[in-house]
């Protein structure tokens, strides 16, 4: 995105990068643009939901919209207009920064055969509403790093962990401590990683310069979900071939996790009117979108699926 808006501008207009923990922790970002500390951030709204689950909604939920699903809503239905209502409380409104596509289910020590395997479960897993539905299911949620995921799994003090998906799971190790990868991660149907642009300072831009901002995250967003489309299989391929055990989730367990799901969801909608109408929003369109995925990817899916090219 940097490089896009001083390509744009002839070196006119530059927006400088910093690493989490440089300028501030990397969960401090949404009270610094708050405080005006800062002027632009990029993140996962949902680590943001212990301060309102509304946040979670700007970025994966439960049985949430996928990929494609998530930017129509967002774009063309009412998702960024009333998200960004909501996210005005905190001086920011947001652009997508690149969606990871539907994320896998995760690692753990052992086989899930039943929703009764996960009860007691520690599991490192985001929070928000994934994490009080897991909580339903039995699960204990441990907070950590990722970094320290691979030593915890080693020693037994955690049996399973959630991050994103081959190209970045290979990466941190998880397949040499924790056999089982099980898909889908049906918490991230596909999770929008978002730029959080701070209101006041975007307003001061140049009709000129809000374009080029505008048009690099734009070109930011798509080249990082192009670039796991491409990296995630062949990382695949690398730990399946390494002994990775590729198990999907049964049906049972996945039945479990939508009815735990949908209990959240309601408990949300009642505890908070603006919740509850950025959510039902969300689900009449997701709604048409599902109808529309029955004759289109769908089948043409499930045929190419079924045929050697």
């Amino acid at each position: 995105m940097s490089q896009t808006v001083k390509a744009l501008s002839g070196g006119k207009f530059e927006v400088s990068v910093h690493p989490a923990g440089e300028l501030m922790p990397a969960f401090g970002v949404v009270d610094a643009l708050e405080k005006d500390t800062i002027e632009m951030a990029q993140s996962a709204a949902y680590y943001f939901a212990g301060k309102d689950p509304i946040f979670s909604l700007s970025c994966a939920v439960p049985f949430g919209p996928t990929t494609l699903q998530m930017n129509a809503w967002k774009d063309h239905g009412n998702g960024r207009k009333l998200l960004d209502a909501f996210f005005a409380k905190y001086n920011f409104k947001t652009a997508s920064g690149g969606n990871t596509t539907t994320q896998m289910g995760g690692w753990y020590r052992k086989e899930i055969k039943t929703p009764g395997d996960l009860k007691g479960l520690k599991m490192r897993l985001g929070g928000g509403i994934f994490g009080e539905a897991m909580a339903k299911l039995g699960v204990v949620a441990q907070s950590m790093p990722a970094g320290d995921v691979y030593q915890a799994l080693e020693k037994g003090t955690l049996d399973a962990v959630e991050f994103v998906g081959p190209y970045d799971d290979e990466k941190l190790g998880f397949n040499k401590v924790a056999p089982y990868y099980y898909y889908p991660g049906w918490w991230e149907g596909g999770a929008d990683l978002e730029f959080f642009v701070n209101v006041k300072k975007y307003n001061t831009l140049s009709a000129e310069n809000k374009a080029i901002l505008d048009a690099a995250m734009k070109v930011a967003a798509a080249d990082m979900t192009s670039k796991y489309g491409a990296q995630n299989p062949q990382a695949l391929k690398r730990l399946v071939a390494s002994g990775t055990k590729l198990t999907l989730f049964p049906k049972a367990v996945m039945d479990a996790g939508f009815k735990a799901s949908m209990e959240a969801f309601a408990e949300n909608d009642a505890k908070s009117a603006e919740f509850k109408k950025i959510h039902q929003d969300m689900r009449a369109f997701q709604r048409d979108q599902i109808l529309w995925n029955r004759f289109s990817e769908f089948p043409y899916n499930q045929y190419m699926n079924s045929v050697k090219i």
